[in-house]
């Protein structure tokens, strides 16, 4: 007995080790942690269970079956983040590369299976040369298995994805179908096609950080929703991503400890918006100070800045937002910002986190640039998403709301459970300076007569009372009560039931 004990041990110290000590050393050259560092640091202490640690691949081309390493490449199994339980895999890059084989991909199919049977999410941690060329389309086969879980296991469980190193070819898409992709800087990157075939078929000169750098993917591509300066950081972060979001689409959101006040007063947030209605402000200053103890987790910080998403709690509870930003482009929708919102919104609804909306919208940004690279089916997007949205949905228009895109953000006419004004809010048509030059275009010659219109367009139409009156406003509050007064909002909503008409699936405008 004591011998097949310590036979058990042995082989355990030896797929512990990977690709061996030295490749660990490559790894750590890098400034990487290996695979399983990665999950010690992602998961509690000593809540790890592993699957298939002696699994080996089945490949005899090319003389495979004399290289042989216990776990293949990958290192599978559940645990448990702040004691709720999540299945992980992490691609070990000492072991041919993390290049994925069948047997590779079995194993994370496996515990795809098992997430969606248990209601649990997938983090998956990616470093990976690619698909194992020894194995050709056995290889492909495997990703395909892998990505067809995605695809069922989209808006029933979270799946998270980290790059941790090279994610390349066909294994990007896998990470492109989960709900977030987070990056490392330097040390990650993805694309489709590597930096020497891009020189071959179109002859531009690219390095790998340029083409698909943490970089990239957050400020231009919009594919990662966040980098992190290093492994450690990435995995912390991940960790308090996890403890916004549910453990599956029939569950709701951890209700955590607060210790703030949800009665608050801010009277800073009388002073908030600026007298002269040109003037920006940083709408990020009024959603941490309606969140419980300041706590925003942004989502897509990087990208389309002149929308912020991401994630607060308020008496707790986790809270899905979206707020237009006054400081970039005035706050203008335009084609990134709604993909970046409806991506947001249709996440939030499908794991019944609650919306809540500060709007400050001048209308969408014009140009040809935007027309030619469709913006009214983007627009559309964020329109679809939150009209198809059933979740409890909380509005509070700040400033400026013209236009569709007053419309478009959360409005009465989309469904919106509390729709609330400041008294400093316009919702019109349209600026008075641009109303009026439409209206009166007779009298243009006119200045004085012109100005006069205006300041009757914006003494009639400048103010939420139009709105209110119709009833497509609720209430016109005060500034300094909107924590008080959105935190009751939610607190009536919670046993909202709103159900859509039965169908397949819709055809949003993609």
């Amino acid at each position: 007995m004591n011998d097949i004990l310590q036979e058990l041990d042995s082989r355990r110290a030896q797929a512990r080790l990977g690709g061996g000590q030295r490749r660990i050393d490559a790894q750590h050259a890098r400034g990487k942690l290996t695979a399983r560092e990665r999950i010690e640091l992602l998961l509690d202490e000593g809540s790890f269970e592993e699957f298939d640690m002696f699994v080996t691949h089945r490949c005899t081309d090319f003389g495979m079956e004399k290289q042989k390493i216990a776990g293949d490449g990958v290192v599978t199994g559940w645990g448990t983040i702040n004691g709720r339980m999540v299945y992980v895999f992490s691609q070990d890059f000492t072991v041919f590369g993390g290049s994925l084989s069948e047997t590779h991909a079995r194993k994370i199919c496996k515990i795809m299976d098992m997430a969606m049977q248990n209601g649990a999410p997938v983090i998956g941690i990616n470093d990976s040369g690619g698909a194992r060329i020894q194995e050709g389309v056995a290889s492909l086969a495997g990703y395909a298995e892998v990505f067809q879980r995605n695809i069922l296991a989209s808006g029933v469980i979270p799946q998270i994805s980290v790059i941790m190193g090279p994610c390349a070819g066909g294994a990007v898409y896998s990470p492109a179908m989960t709900d977030f992709i987070f990056m490392v800087k330097d040390t990650s990157y993805m694309f489709v096609t590597g930096p020497d075939v891009v020189k071959t078929v179109t002859n531009e000169q690219v390095t790998a950080e340029e083409l698909g750098g943490a970089a990239t993917h957050t400020k231009k591509s919009s594919v990662a929703d966040g980098a992190f300066e290093n492994d450690v950081e990435a995995l912390s972060e991940i960790r308090r991503l996890v403890d916004f979001l549910p453990l599956n689409n029939r569950e709701k959101p951890p209700v955590r400890p607060f210790f703030d006040d949800p009665e608050r007063v801010e009277p800073s947030l009388d002073t908030l918006v600026p007298d002269n209605p040109n003037q920006p402000y940083d709408m990020k200053e009024l959603i941490l100070k309606v969140a419980d103890e300041g706590d925003f987790y942004e989502i897509q910080e990087e990208f389309a800045k002149n929308i912020v998403t991401g994630f607060i709690r308020l008496e707790g509870r986790t809270v899905g937002v979206v707020a237009n930003q006054p400081l970039v482009l005035a706050g203008c929708l335009d084609i990134d910002s709604s993909r970046k919102a409806a991506r947001f919104v249709r996440f939030c609804d499908a794991f019944e986190i609650p919306i809540l909306t500060f709007v400050d919208v001048p209308g969408f940004l014009p140009g040809t640039a935007q027309e030619y690279g469709g913006v009214i089916k983007h627009g559309a997007k964020l329109l679809f998403a939150y009209g198809e949205a059933t979740v409890p949905k909380v509005t509070v228009i700040t400033r400026k709301a013209y236009g569709g895109a007053y419309d478009v953000m959360a409005s009465k006419h989309l469904r919106g459970d509390f729709n609330y004004a400041w008294p400093s809010a316009e919702i019109a048509v349209m600026g008075a300076k641009g109303a009026v030059e439409i209206l009166y275009r007779s009298e243009l010659n006119d200045p004085e007569r012109i100005a006069e219109r205006t300041k009757e367009y914006e003494e009639r139409f400048a103010n939420p009372f139009v709105a209110a009156e119709r009833g497509f406003i609720d209430e016109v509050i005060m500034p300094h009560s909107t924590r008080r007064r959105v935190c009751r909002a939610f607190a009536s909503l919670r046993n909202k039931s709103l159900k859509n008409p039965w169908k397949k699936h819709d055809n949003m405008p993609l």
